[in-house]
């Protein structure tokens, strides 16, 4: 039988190769899919984030750990995707803001969410509110997270903010990135705003939540 435990664990730390390996051999042994991705590989992510969170690991572990993941995920995908599984999660659509290059932050965040259980579609760097608004839409994304590194390029997040609200899309829109601060985001009517790649995730289940309370509310 698979064991989960030592998944995790090799999972932790950054094990790619064996991870995949462990992976198919869960899968050979007949194991439920949904639960080698949960057990697996989303309860070792759970942990990378966790001590992330508390400066007990940096980025580039997480960056192995996030590697292992992926590796994992290659072999899951097509069976839950076959399934109908892949888009029992919600799906936030991510990209750095028109006019700036920088990934980093963002491909880390959209890794840890991932691991959190999240479908990520990345649209990479200089994204316009129109790119967006049109990947909400084909994706039905639940949240739209938008990241910028310069000061220069943040200015562009409300123009971003007011083009989705113009819309009409049923979205929370989380920012984020070094020069971004819970004032501005508040300033320019952001739903969430995410300090670090592992207080992302938690804003990310918050307003998931808080969506879905607006939803069922009467």
């Amino acid at each position: 039988m698979a064991d989960y435990a030592l998944m995790n664990q090799l999972l932790f730390e950054g094990k790619h190769k064996i991870v995949q390996q462990m992976t198919e051999e869960a899968l050979a042994e007949g194991l439920d899919v949904a639960a080698v991705l949960e057990d697996g590989l989303i309860a070792g992510m759970r942990v990378v984030g966790e001590d992330f969170k508390r400066n007990r690991i940096f980025v580039p572990e997480v960056l192995l750990a996030a590697r292992a993941m992926k590796a994992g995920m290659a072999i899951l995908r097509p069976l839950l995707t076959e399934r109908g599984d892949a888009d029992t999660s919600e799906t936030i659509v991510m990209g750095t803001v028109k006019g700036d290059l920088h990934d980093i932050g963002k491909n880390l965040v959209g890794m840890m969410a991932e691991g959190a259980g999240f479908t990520i579609v990345d649209l990479g760097t200089d994204t316009s509110a129109e790119e967006f608004i049109a990947a909400v839409r084909e994706h039905d994304a639940a949240i739209l997270g938008m990241s910028a590194l310069l000061t220069t390029t943040m200015i562009y997040m409300p123009k971003v903010v007011e083009a989705v609200k113009a819309s009409g899309l049923d979205v929370k829109i989380a920012v984020g990135g070094a020069p971004v601060t819970p004032e501005f985001a508040n300033e320019i009517g952001a739903d969430g705003y995410g300090a670090d790649a592992a207080s992302a995730v938690n804003v990310f289940k918050e307003l998931v939540a808080a969506r879905e309370a607006s939803r069922t509310s009467p």
